[in-house]
């Protein structure tokens, strides 16, 4: 089957706002198709693998990583901007970037590095995965970072106060403006939650941390269950709940896109400079479906993110954040030298964002290594 013709609203490199850097055009490879192959050689990429998604590293071995989320996005991202006629490679390169800046530990190693850097301009993960490829990764001659394409680095930013998009040049132009990013930008960030609410549910159930009979009061999951059921009587537990969460992920994938079609039908968007203008998102769910997929976000939230078994390792994993935050930033030199001496050259707040640049970069094993080391 040929892929159709991109849609008039889709991103296209011909309308592109190029890179930070001029390049020489790839003889065989888009521009975007570029962007997701130097994101997937980058070495913030390969480090997702060892970096928490809901289960701390050493918790077992076949739950999800912060790469194996970001690949699941990436595949269900890909089969949405087809069947929308958006850009695949943009797509999926964004999906593939979302987590780059993400620290250790999860959405609590988040949360610990947040509080330190209070004084200091504070820490968010979408806004260390745009500085990790835009300043943080140091592998060409001619620029710092990757010198991704605008759409790409748009699409990773999904969210960003005022004060930091003044700093951020014209990645940040559409948060002072109050404009809408592109369609592949919107569609990555639902399909990035997507992601996470099934499968955590699936890492939770295998876990033992939730159970069928809870999953079944969640009107998503509960209406699967019973089709299920109903096909597969007496179907053994792994085969039932994945069954279900494949099921749940097609139903919210398809709404998606036909909610997303009307939308744009709706609004008749002859560009994405008309996308941009729109007013608001343009991807999203029907209100049934985003309701449904709203509560079970908030069930995940409740009884799986603040399990008392979930709330010990994140209590564990705070005082090592915390620890070696403040370790570093008595004595810069007990980090490697080239973070030293980055270190070393600026004020306090400097200081502190090359400490949190570093603790960011770790993965969780290492993390608790480094905590061995300065805690003898």
């Amino acid at each position: 089957m040929h892929a159709a013709p991109l849609a008039p609203y889709a991103a296209t490199e011909a309308r592109s706002k190029g890179r930070r850097y001029e390049e020489p055009d790839a003889r065989y490879r888009g521009q975007y198709q570029r962007d997701r192959d130097r994101i997937i050689h980058s070495t913030a990429f390969r480090r997702l693998v060892y970096k928490t998604q809901v289960f701390v590293n050493h918790e077992g071995d076949l739950y999800r990583t912060r790469l194996t989320h970001s690949l699941e996005v990436a595949q269900i991202g890909r089969s949405v901007a087809v069947a929308l006629q958006l850009s695949e490679p943009l797509t999926e390169a964004i999906c593939l970037a979302h987590d780059l800046g993400h620290t250790p530990f999860g959405h609590a190693g988040q949360d610990t590095l947040n509080a330190c850097m209070r004084d200091y301009g504070g820490f968010e993960h979408n806004l260390q995965s745009l500085r990790v490829v835009d300043e943080l990764e140091a592998k060409y001659a001619d620029f710092p970072g990757l010198n991704l394409m605008f759409e790409t680095r748009e699409g990773i930013l999904k969210h960003c106060s005022k004060k930091n998009a003044k700093m951020l040049g014209d990645v940040g132009e559409r948060f002072l403006n109050r404009t809408q990013p592109g369609l592949e930008a919107q569609l990555a960030d639902m399909c990035d939650a997507i992601a996470y609410n099934n499968h955590d549910v699936d890492d939770g159930y295998r876990a033992g941390l939730i159970s069928l009979e809870q999953l079944r009061e969640q009107p998503l999951f509960d209406t699967q269950y019973r089709e299920v059921a109903r096909r597969y009587p007496g179907l053994e537990d792994r085969r039932l709940i994945y069954e279900i969460i494949r099921r749940m992920i097609n139903a919210v994938v398809t709404d998606l896109i036909e909610t997303t079609k009307h939308n744009l039908d709706e609004a008749a968007p002859e560009s994405i400079d008309e996308v941009r203008a729109a007013g608001r998102p343009l991807v999203g769910f029907s209100a049934e479906i985003g309701e449904q997929h709203r509560l079970l976000k908030q069930f995940l939230h409740s009884h799986l993110y603040s399990h008392e078994q979930k709330l010990e390792m994140t209590r564990k994993v705070q005082t090592v954040l915390r620890d070696l935050f403040e370790t570093f930033m008595n004595d810069v030199n007990r980090m490697p030298s080239e973070f030293a001496a980055a270190a070393a050259d600026g004020d306090d707040t400097a200081r502190a964002r090359v400490v949190a640049d570093y603790i960011a970069g770790m993965t969780d094993r290492y993390a608790f290594a480094e905590h061995s080391r300065i805690s003898g």
